[in-house]
Order: C-alpha cells, then structure tokens, then sequence
C-alpha cells in the first residue's frame, strides 16, 4: 500500500483542516495517509510558542504581527535555514520520521515543515515528491522552494502570483483550498430549530476560531439598524468575548433575535441559513464562505496574510470592505433594500468557487506516486 505523510501545523484553523479534507480523500483512493501536526511533534513547547503566539499577536497586537509578516516576507531565505535552530531541529526530527515510515510522498500544509523537507531534498536525503497545499489567497515567500514538486493555490489570482516569484506554471493547481465533504452538506431545518432562528434575513458575525477583531463594536452597529433582520454571533473559543456579547445584548433594548454561540462545529448548518458573513478573512473562512455562496463584509482582519485574502475578495467582487464612510451599517442597509447588490455578490461567488478541490488534489498526489 502507498504511504502519503501530510505534515501540517495548528496556527490557526486552516493547516490542519486541509490536511483532514485531504486524509479522507486519500482513504477513498486506498492510500495509507498519516497527519503529523510538524511544531507539536518537534517540541510542544516550540508549538506553544509559535501557534500560541501567532493566536495572542493575532487578537492583541495585529499591527506587530502584520510588521513581522512583512519582514519575513523579504528576509527569510533558503539560506537562513541553517541559522534558525527551530529549522534545524525540525528537520533533524523530521529526517528520523521519514527514514522510519518511507512516505511515497509529502504533502505540506503550512510552510515550516515545507521548509524542512525541501532542504532534506536538496540534500539528497528524500527523493519522493513534495505537494505544498497554501491555505490562503496569497502567498508568502516561506511557501517558494525549488525542491517543492507541485502547488496547490486556493485560486489563478494565487497562480500568477506564483508564477511572478518564478514558479513555472506546470507546477501550480489552482484546485481551491481543500475541505472535507461533510461541509458541503447541512440540515437547515434542523440548525433554524435548533437555535429558534425565524425566515428572515440573517446576518451572521463572527472573528474566527479565537474570536479575533473589533466583533463588539459591530454588533453595536448591527444593533443600530432600524431594520428587520436576526443575527447569529459565534465568538469561537474567546470566552470573554461571548459573556462581553452577552453583556451587552442585555444592556440594550432591541427587537432582533439575536443568538450567541460559542465555539461549534455546525459552521456548514449556520453558513447555510445565513444571508451575510460579518468577519475576518482568513483562509478557512473565506473558503467555507465561498463555498456556501455567501457574501461577506470585511470590518477588521489581520495585517499580514488576511489583509491580502481581502485583497484578493475585493478584486474578485465577493465580499464589501466597511470605511469610515461605507459603515457596516450603510452596507447592511445597501444590501438588503438592493437585493440585486447581494445577488451580484453571490453570483460572482458562483464563478469563483471550487468544488471537488479535494479530490481533484488526491488525483494529482496518486498520479505522482504511480
């Protein structure tokens, strides 16, 4: 039987989540698949750091981490791979797991141990092909190396970014960033009975897993709109961020049904029933709204990678970014008087969305290994 090793990383909800989509993908095809989350088997300290810190600079200090993202964007280099000691151990971890299970490929969902195969490639420690999947609309220079066989981008916006920085074509799938196929399904009735939802306009506000962005300002300016709608609000695994929602759902007097959610695993039932996606543009929630036709408004997001995802559902004609002027509330007011506007959105979604991403990638893996 042929061994596929994914190795991904749990900064963020993304890395992970498309190495699952691909696992399931892979078992279908019988092919013996194994997910290693790359900083945690290194060192869970080295995990805590890193996915820790990317989470807390994340939520509470944006702008440094935007900064940081665009340092490393030009300095990290093939070259510093041998200076930087996380590196180096990752790959002398790495070499030992590969030695042990003799992988018939590598597939990469985050860049670090992408980094660390391609230098055991480069020297002739590893020949079998390297896949790296990028799980968000844009690119970062720790995602471009030479030993790298095939990428996957989320898009051909991400392809000729790509195909800028010297990647040939040949070697670049714009099969969307994978996601498993139970996300695709959804019970709508059962999720509208559940959380006591009605047949109205619903707007839903979230800041992905960790509740990150100005989310308690935006549910006052949803609050503020004198017009009939409800709104699902899920504040992820930020506990305070769901008893501050909560606090101030109850020190005003409203008409709307609102419902606050914690952290859950029913995004497919919610997305479905939603009208508007109010959030930060992430990898994974982007693709999970695209892949449920749902238009977003973008009033916060992260420098650095997330702030050129909006880049790119801005040049797409996806998703609305709020200004000083165009408030969330002028938006949602648009938006729902002009249902043409909405459609618009929606429609462009159609022409951009991809489907079947998952397998067309475990087609593109089998036919490497063969």
């Amino acid at each position: 039987m042929k061994k596929v090793l994914i190795l991904s990383a749990s900064t963020g909800g993304g890395h992970n989540r498309a190495a699952k989509a691909i696992q399931e993908e892979l078992f279908t095809k019988n092919i013996d698949c194994e997910i290693i989350d790359s900083l945690k088997f290194v060192s869970p300290t080295i995990d805590t750091i890193i996915s820790k810190g990317y989470e807390k600079s994340a939520m509470y200090t944006p702008k440094a981490y935007g900064t940081i993202y665009k340092i490393s964007d030009l300095k990290i280099s093939k070259n510093e791979i041998n200076s930087n000691l996380v590196l180096t151990y990752m790959i002398k971890k790495l070499k030992k797991l590969i030695t042990k299970m003799q992988p018939d490929a590598i597939i990469g969902t985050h860049p670090f141990p992408l980094m660390a195969v391609s230098n055991l490639k480069k020297n002739n420690i590893i020949d079998i092909p390297i896949i790296s999947i990028l799980t968000d609309y844009t690119i970062h220079s720790t995602w471009i190396q030479d030993e790298v066989d095939s990428y996957i981008v989320g898009d051909e916006y991400v392809k000729y970014l790509l195909a800028e920085e010297g990647i040939s074509k040949d070697k670049i799938y714009p099969y969307g960033i994978p996601i498993e196929k139970s996300f695709l399904s959804s019970d709508i009735d059962g999720i509208k009975k559940e959380l006591n939802l009605n047949d109205k306009f619903t707007v839903l506000l979230m800041g992905g897993s960790f509740g990150a962005g100005n989310i308690k300002e935006a549910f006052l300016d949803l609050l503020s709109i004198d017009k009939d709608f409800q709104i699902i609000v899920v504040t992820g695994r930020n506990s305070s961020l769901k008893d501050k929602i909560q606090k101030t759902l109850d020190s005003i007097d409203t008409n709307k049904n609102v419902v606050i959610l914690p952290f859950t695993n029913k995004m497919n039932d919610i997305l479905s029933v939603s009208d508007i996606l109010i959030t930060k543009p992430g990898g994974l929630t982007t693709t999970e709204a695209l892949l449920k036709e749902i238009p977003m408004i973008i009033p916060y997001y992260i420098p650095g990678q997330e702030g050129e995802n909006l880049d790119f559902l801005l040049n797409s004609g996806v998703a609305l970014k709020t200004t000083e002027k165009y408030n969330l509330k002028i938006l949602i007011t648009l938006l729902m008087e002009n249902p043409n506007r909405l459609d618009n959105l929606k429609s462009n979604i159609k022409s951009l969305k991809k489907l079947n991403s998952s397998e067309n990638i475990s087609n593109l893996i089998v036919s490497k290994i063969k």
